[in-house]
């Protein structure tokens, strides 16, 4: 208790430099791996805050050209200035696809999007086409939030690790000293708790960041999902 008070006041008063400089070897290990997780985290989830904030701005804006365009063909300009938008990549698979697929026909013919026609088949292929750019599309935003998971999992059992390592030294310490004062404990005990709340702090933002960017992913991989049933309807109304 009189340890928890001790650290708990250094923390608010620079007792916590003090510390740190009297930890350990180990004890500064883990203070900088949890540290440098911390770091990491926060860093990935501002990118990310910013990131998913430019993609719900531009797919509303690429949805809506969508919907308005009367051929596949005066999209691609948007597309390309969209790149944030998973629905752009999504998009340009399929178009890419679709022109393929309409260049292996046999009937030459001046405008090849109204005057070749798609089989049942090439739907088909088109359809696994449209899939496979929907999970790469979301790979792509999914980048780097497994460290989250990474540091919300790993970070407390870190911090416990280096609690019962400063525990540990404040018992040694008892035994060297024959003494049982709190002179003798605290400074273990400070480390000990110290490396609990580093840990914690590293955690409980992960964890949070981490559901709220799996959130999104969620969500745009819902809207990539129905833009592609969206764009596959299109097409077989268009070009079968």
């Amino acid at each position: 208790m009189g340890a928890t008070l001790i650290l708990s006041v250094g923390l608010f008063s620079g007792g916590v430099w003090q510390i740190v400089g009297q930890a350990s070897a180990f004890g500064i290990i883990i203070y900088l791996i949890l540290v440098s997780f911390s770091l990491v985290s926060w860093s990935i989830m501002f990118n990310k805050w910013r990131v998913f904030k430019r993609v719900e701005e531009q797919t509303g804006v690429f949805l809506n050209f969508f919907r308005k365009s009367h051929r596949l063909s005066d999209i691609v300009g948007q597309a390309k200035a969209l790149h944030y938008t998973p629905l752009a990549g999504v998009f340009f698979a399929g178009y890419d696809e679709i022109r393929g697929l309409l260049d292996r026909k046999q009937d030459p013919a001046p405008n090849q999007e109204t005057a070749r026609r798609l089989t049942d088949r090439d739907i088909e292929v088109l359809s696994m086409t449209l899939e496979r750019s929907t999970s790469e599309e979301i790979g792509r935003l999914e980048r780097y939030v497994i460290f989250l998971a990474t540091t919300a999992n790993a970070s407390p059992f870190l911090g416990l690790l280096g609690t019962v390592v400063g525990v540990m030294e404040s018992f040694w310490s008892i035994g060297e000293r024959g003494s049982a004062s709190l002179v003798v404990v605290a400074p273990g005990l400070a480390e000990a708790l110290l490396a609990t709340i580093v840990g914690l702090a590293a955690a409980i933002p992960a964890v949070i960041g981490y559901n709220w960017a799996t959130n999104k992913l969620k969500r745009q991989f819902d809207r990539t999902s129905n833009f592609s049933l969206e764009f596959l309807a299109r097409v077989k109304k268009d070009l079968t």
